[in-house]
């Protein structure tokens, strides 16, 4: 054995006698608090069903599925859920549950890299503060939903313009013009090039962008906050807060209905849909293949970052509610059941969706294709506008927005559990303060999105969305699987694994961990900075400062990785290398959450393995 392992395993040795004292001294020492545990595997199960099915498997796998070849589009997307989805998602619970800690503070395994459990905090208290703004649009449409008269159905309100036009004829898909005035409390306002040009002039379309978003003329033009946004996300705050207030174990019980209840709404609303007339033409285009689009990078590439986002591995969330699982709770099994319902969720919402728009298509003459849309221009324009033509339209808007509400909660709860487990893991005495202390984060991310609340909401909104996960989410997840498989190598791994399931992991996941998943998040980074382009919101054009704006955002979740391996670097003794050799070697904060198999672990022996080893490890030839 040469010089570098040997200093390794020093480091190990050294390492494992530190965490042997601080075993003992949390047995002895009262005042380091427990973390809370799952009341019940149900709990952990819907939780992250929950946290995984987003509105992103609701309004954005449909439309991507239409643009990449319908049904052929499948292909793609299974291959990169089993080869990227699947073993991240296995990767991030099995560490959570392993160390039973934060995604802050499970990387004790690799101290170099402490700076990624930094950043996907950081991401998930820093996406608090805008993306919410999605539950108080969907608050106010619940609220509207009970109107005598749906006010998306008519013209002559006061937010309507002079060409506004009831949707009913083809013509209203083919607006010749996408520039209008709205008269607002005797100002006139100037819309350029808003809104999808598809949908610009319905009902509909000028209820969502001039009475919901109130929308300016620009970035420029921020305008005053928009009250009813403001109260409506007040209410979504309180709402969330209160099912939150204990933590797991307030949430863990809520989640039995927001996580089921989408389900029950899809396959009411399902039901209905069929029964509506174009609804078969709408399910044709959904599902027939165009095996020709499998030639494109384009669509493999659209598959796996679909997957990536509506799965949410590098967010932390993953990480942290699997570190209140049992130290010996199956998570492989768990991650194969919560991957595949949460995008077999995507393929039904899909299906949903289809139907209703095949039946706007129907309704107004015109091909499936051009009444698709995606985002918010589908969850509060198209969808709105089909279900006020159903029988009692009230009762289905109200419960299609109540599904967007619970899709919303199940993602936030998650959300801000990350955050918070990271300051308790952090200070374990604050737990006895954590009511008051969530109330002051909800409190902090409230008055931070009003910005978004405001006329130019939606321009910020989409700018931060565009940017801020563009550089962190995928190099994480890419950094992640380098340091678990070649750092701290995939036969150490595969053993803390066994330790916890009595068995170590296929071959496949080894494989995968070393070699498939990160050349694919290496490859959906490079081609995403290829095709990168500015941000744009319908035919708006952003002036040239709000891209600069937008990278800084980008590059904020970055900083804490560089910051923290420099630091790593310059507190380690000795030389350059040394340093590096110590800062990659597990430190004394790494071992089993269980007080059992921690000791266990800590009294086997073990050594880091090389390169060489671990390239053998990982193709099952050691």
């Amino acid at each position: 054995m040469d010089v570098l392992q040997l200093e390794r395993r020093d480091g190990d040795r050294k390492t494992d006698e530190e965490s042997l004292g601080m075993l003992e001294e949390s047995r002895t020492n009262p005042g380091i608090a427990k973390r809370p545990k799952w009341s019940h595997k149900a709990d952990y199960t819907l939780s992250m069903v929950g946290y995984c099915v987003s509105l992103v498997n609701l309004w954005r796998f449909p439309y991507l599925c239409n643009r990449n070849g319908g049904g052929a589009f499948l292909i793609p997307f299974l291959v990169c859920l089993v080869l990227c989805g699947l073993p991240l998602f296995f990767l991030e619970v099995a560490l959570g549950q392993f160390a039973g800690k934060s995604a802050m503070h499970i990387w004790g395994f690799c101290p170099l890299m402490k700076g990624l459990g930094i950043s996907m905090t950081m991401l998930s208290a820093l996406t608090l503060m805008y993306y919410p703004i999605v539950l108080s649009w969907s608050v106010y449409f619940l609220v509207q939903s009970c109107s005598q008269l749906l006010p998306w159905t008519s013209c002559g309100n006061w937010w309507n313009t002079p060409s506004c036009v009831v949707t009913s004829a083809q013509t209203l898909y083919h607006s010749p013009t996408n520039e209008s005035n709205v008269t607002d409390g005797g100002q006139i306002r100037h819309i350029s090039g808003v809104t999808n040009a598809s949908l610009s002039h319905t009902a509909a379309e000028e209820f969502w962008q001039y009475n919901v978003l109130r929308i300016s003329d620009g970035l420029d033009n921020v305008g005053g906050i928009q009250t009813h946004l403001a109260l409506c996300l007040l209410s979504g705050w309180i709402i969330v807060f209160l099912c939150i207030i204990r933590g797991i174990k307030s949430a863990g019980k809520v989640v039995y209905v927001t996580a089921t209840l989408p389900y029950l709404l899809l396959i009411i609303l399902l039901i209905r849909s069929l029964m509506l007339p174009g609804s078969d033409e709408g399910l044709l285009v959904y599902i027939k293949p165009d095996f020709n689009k499998l030639m494109e990078m384009q669509v493999w590439l659209e598959a796996c970052l679909q997957v990536f986002y509506s799965l949410g591995p590098a967010w932390g969330g993953l990480i942290t509610m699997a570190s209140f699982n049992k130290f010996d709770n199956n998570c492989l099994r768990d991650a194969v059941l919560i991957t595949f319902v949460s995008e077999g969720t995507s393929m039904f919402g899909g299906l949903v969706v289809f139907t209703v728009i095949g039946f706007m298509a129907h309704e107004a003459n015109v091909p499936v294709s051009e009444v698709v849309s995606s985002g918010p221009g589908l969850g509060f324009v198209t969808y709105p506008e089909a279900l006020s033509r159903l029988p009692v339209p009230q009762l289905w808007s109200f419960v299609f927005s109540l599904m967007l509400i619970a899709l919303m909660l199940d993602t936030v709860f998650a959300t801000v559990e990350t955050v918070m487990s990271a300051l308790f893991d952090q200070y374990p005495r604050l737990r006895e303060k954590r009511i008051y202390l969530t109330a002051g984060f909800c409190i902090v991310a409230y008055f931070v999105g009003l910005v978004v609340t405001t006329r130019a909401g939606m321009y910020i909104f989409q700018l931060i969305d565009w940017y801020f996960a563009f550089l962190v989410l995928l190099t994480t997840a890419f950094l992640e699987c380098v340091c678990v498989a070649w750092i701290y190598g995939i036969e150490r791994f595969s053993d803390d694994i066994e330790l916890m399931l009595g068995r170590k992991p296929p071959l496949f996941f080894k494989i995968t961990w070393c070699y498939i998943t990160p050349l694919f998040m290496m490859t959906a980074f490079i081609f995403t900075l290829i095709q990168y382009s500015p941000p744009t919101y319908g035919k708006y054009e952003y002036p040239d400062y709000a891209p600069v704006i937008g990278w800084i955002l980008a590059c904020i979740p970055v900083m804490p990785v560089l910051v923290v391996m420099v630091m790593t670097l310059n507190r380690a003794n000795g030389s350059l290398k040394q340093r590096f050799l110590q800062s990659i070697t597990p430190d004394s904060t790494w071992s089993p959450s269980d007080p059992q198999g921690r000791r266990t672990y800590l009294e086997t022996p073990r050594e880091r393995t090389s390169l060489k080893q671990t390239f053998l490890a990982s193709v099952g030839l050691r």
